[in-house]
């Protein structure tokens, strides 16, 4: 049964950018249509407030209430049905209250003009309690309308109230031109999701081609094509940046595989050239060397030494494979002056002709294991001493470094090409040139030692030129 496939990743973001899209443009629209709506309501507010103070300023001085002795507007009907007639338009109602909230006159005279809802006691008491702003919706009819209450005092910044008057006004007009607003709105906004959807699937699209690419290069290498690499044009981004990761990987992953199948023809020629003698020594002894008592002895001898040397290389493997982690590793702390010195004196008779001279660095202590220690410096000398010819100075010395000691062995050989050197960690690798002793090794030196180092967490490098020696380098932690 064939799998079901999900969403793609273009299509996920896809979805993903339209509904933050759709997000976006809802809160813009609502909050937009928000304030729009407060603006309209506290524009009409305040033409109507700004209508209604100079027509009751009049009304106060023309009906003498300022100044009168008794200023109770329950004895002046006459004047106050003119007040609220005075305020009443086709688009406004007034009605007047007194101080109990009692109406004692409603200004509304024709049927075209609307009619005034009934006072709120929750309001009410409010603007009788000297609020100056009171401001609210309510419905005549199913029908919405803003209420204003305006108390009436005696004269501006009094604190007597005589009454309040009520100003309503219909909202119809302004719910029309909202609605207008609100389709409009919509419109745009369903347009610019479209628009925006699309051409955020396109840029999704093309920012996705390279992970494309990279979803091909790495089918390819899958299917053993370690020499695919991507190369994305000008990005910099997190793609760029996963790119060149990968190129590195398959790079590094072909060296590997690279150096894997040349370890194992090396490995494979090494054991097979002590392998090929006892065979031969065997068919020797098998057509009758047997019964000559010298040549058997001289096969037995030759064949016990072909024995041994397979037994080294299987060991010096075993070694390498050991010394991967840092498991094996014994650390305790080691003052280098004093360690080098002993180490000086025991392989005095190991350089025979070559002087071994120590450069005496700065008084530290490091972290390690000794005997793996004598045995990187063992390794490093004896390759010293075989390409040094007789009577030319082996140096050894160390330095600090901010938390790590480097040490260092050198040699005045004939150097190193930079194909030998970026091989020279490669298990069995020997390069052209030959050893001063005549004597050629089995290439696992270098690697035990690197092996050895970063089992301390270390690092080794070379550094060297043809005809100008040898110098190999290799940190240690400090105590």
């Amino acid at each position: 049964m064939k799998a079901r496939r999900g969403l793609s990743l273009r299509g996920r973001l896809a979805v993903l950018y339209a509904a933050l899209l759709v997000v976006s443009l809802v809160l813009v629209g609502a909050y937009s249509y928000w304030n729009i709506w407060q603006l309209f309501i506290s524009s009409k507010s305040s033409h109507l407030r700004a209508r209604a103070k100079p027509v009751i300023a009049h009304w106060l001085a023309a009906t003498g209430l300022a100044d009168a002795a008794s200023r109770s507007l329950d004895r002046r009907p006459g004047d106050v049905l003119a007040l609220a007639r005075d305020l009443t338009s086709r688009d406004a109602v007034a009605v007047v209250l007194d101080r109990g909230g009692k109406v004692l006159a409603d200004g509304r005279r024709l049927p075209e003009e609307p009619s005034p809802p009934a006072p709120d006691p929750q309001y009410l008491r409010r603007a009788l309690a000297g609020e100056n702003e009171v401001t609210y919706r309510s419905r005549v009819a199913g029908e919405p309308v803003l209420v204003l209450l305006i108390p009436l005092r005696p004269r501006p910044g009094s604190p007597e109230i005589l009454g309040v008057v009520q100003l309503s006004a219909p909202l119809t007009d302004i719910n029309r031109i909202l609605f207008r607003h609100g389709a409009t709105l919509i419109a745009l906004l369903a347009v610019i999701l479209i628009l925006g959807t699309a051409a955020g699937f396109w840029l999704i699209g093309v920012s996705l081609k390279d992970l494309r690419r990279l979803l091909t290069a790495c089918d390819q290498v899958s299917r053993g094509n370690l020499a695919q690499r991507v190369h994305p044009v000008g990005r910099r981004d997190e793609i760029g940046q996963l790119t060149e990761a990968f190129n590195r990987m398959t790079a590094q992953l072909e060296a590997a595989f690279a150096s894997q199948q040349r370890f194992v023809a090396n490995a494979a020629h090494e054991l097979l050239t002590p392998l090929t003698g006892l065979r031969g020594s065997l068919e020797v002894l098998l057509r009758g060397a047997q019964d000559d008592p010298a040549a058997a002895g001289r096969l037995l001898r030759g064949m016990y030494g072909e024995l041994s040397r397979l037994i080294r290389l299987c060991n010096q493997l075993l070694g390498l494979s050991r010394l991967e982690g840092a498991a094996h590793v014994s650390r305790r702390a080691i003052a280098l002056p004093e360690f080098m010195e002993a180490f000086r004196v025991q392989c005095e008779a190991l350089a025979a002709d070559n002087p071994l001279v120590v450069e005496t660095g700065p008084d530290v202590t490091v972290s390690a294991d000794p005997d793996l220690l004598k045995q990187v410096l063992l390794n490093l000398l004896s390759n010293a001493l075989r390409f040094s010819a007789s009577g030319t100075p082996v140096t050894i010395g160390w330095k600090l470094l901010p938390q790590a000691v480097e040490i260092w062995v050198s040699d005045r050989g004939p150097g190193m090409d930079e194909r030998t050197r970026a091989h020279a960690f490669e298990p069995f690798y020997r390069g052209k040139n030959t050893p001063a002793t005549g004597e050629k090794g089995a290439g696992l030196g270098l690697a035990l030692a690197r092996s050895m180092v970063a089992a301390h967490g270390g690092r080794m490098r070379i550094e060297s030129r043809p005809g100008s020696g040898t110098t190999v380098y290799f940190t240690l932690p400090l105590q």
